[in-house]
C-alpha cells in the first residue's frame, strides 16, 4: 500500500487489472442475455464504477478516482470513433506535459492557493517583519506577486514548463515577484524568512529535512493543508475560507516562536 501511495499511477493502473477481472467474471454470466453492443459498453460502465471505487479503497486523491471512472469510456470511445486522427493524442499528451510533468516525478499536483491563505500569508510576513518569501512549487505565481513589494522579495520555484513560463511572464508584466524554473529540491532557501509549500502528504518527510537543513535559525516553514507526520508545529492557522484550510508553521530552531495568534481570524 505504501508503495501504491507512493506512485499513484501503480494504483490506478492495479485497480483497472482488478476491475477487468471483476467485469470479465460478471460478463460470463450475462453473455446468454445481452447482444453485443449491450454487453461492451455495460463492461465499459462496470469498469469505470468498479475502478474508479478499487482506486478509492487505495486511498489515493479524488483526482485518481475520477481518472480511474472516466478512463474505460475514454478507451471505449477512441476505439469506437472510426477514423479519428492520431495528432489530437500527441497534442494532448505534450499539454499534459508542459502542465503537469512534476505531478508523476514529484508527486505534487498543481494546487492554487486561494485568496484567503494568499491574505493570510501576507499577515504573516507583516507580524513577523518578514522581508524574504519563497513558494516552493509556486504554480501560476498568484501569491508571489500578491506578497512581493513594501521592501518584501517574494520568488517562487516551478519546474512545469507551461506552468512556469505564464506565471514568469505574469510576473514580469507587473513587476512583483520572481519565478525560478528550478526543482523544489535544489532551490536554495538558506537565506529566507518564511518558505511555503502546498504540495501533498509525499514530499512533507522530505521537505521538513530540508528546511531543518537549510533555512536559518528563526526561519518559518509554512505548508498548506499537509502536516509533516510526526512533527509538532508551531502554530496552526485554522482560516475560514470554504476550504476550511489548515497552514502548518515549523519554526527552525533558535529562535522564540511567533507571537501572532494560534487561529488566524477569517
Amino acid at each position: 500500500m505504501k508503495l501504491i501511495r507512493s506512485y499513484p499511477i501503480i494504483g490506478a493502473i492495479a485497480a483497472q487489472i482488478l476491475a477487468g477481472v471483476l467485469v470479465f467474471a460478471a460478463l460470463l454470466g450475462l453473455s446468454s442475455v445481452l447482444d453485443a453492443s449491450a454487453l461492451f459498453w455495460t463492461a465499459v460502465v462496470l469498469q469505470g464504477v468498479i475502478a474508479a471505487t478499487v482506486t478509492k479503497l487505495f486511498g489515493l486523491p479524488v483526482w485518481w478516482v475520477w481518472i480511474g471512472l472516466c478512463f474505460p469510456a475514454a478507451m471505449a470511445l477512441a476505439l469506437t470513433i472510426g477514423g479519428l486522427p492520431a495528432w489530437p493524442f500527441g497534442v494532448g499528451f505534450v499539454v499534459l506535459y508542459l502542465f503537469f510533468s512534476n505531478t508523476a516525478r514529484d508527486r505534487v499536483p498543481l494546487y492554487l492557493t486561494n485568496r484567503a491563505t494568499t491574505e493570510a500569508l501576507l499577515s504573516l510576513m507583516r507580524q513577523r517583519d518578514a522581508r524574504r518569501f519563497t513558494d516552493l512549487g509556486s504554480g501560476l505565481g498568484g501569491v508571489v506577486r500578491a506578497l512581493d513589494g513594501e521592501d518584501r522579495r517574494a520568488r517562487g520555484v516551478e519546474t512545469a514548463p507551461m506552468v512556469w513560463l505564464v506565471s514568469a511572464i505574469l510576473s514580469k508584466l507587473r513587476g512583483r515577484g520572481r519565478i525560478l524554473r528550478q526543482d523544489i529540491w535544489t532551490a536554495d532557501i538558506s537565506k529566507e524568512d518564511i518558505v511555503y509549500a502546498f504540495l501533498s502528504p509525499e514530499p512533507m518527510p522530505a521537505l521538513f529535512e530540508k528546511a531543518k537543513r537549510e533555512m536559518k535559525p528563526g526561519g518559518l516553514l509554512v505548508s498548506n493543508s499537509f502536516a509533516v507526520p510526526g512533527v509538532e508545529p508551531a502554530e496552526i492557522w485554522e482560516l475560514s475560507d470554504r476550504r476550511k484550510t489548515r497552514l502548518y508553521l515549523y519554526e527552525m530552531a533558535g529562535q522564540a516562536a511567533a507571537e501572532s495568534p494560534a487561529t488566524q481570524p477569517g
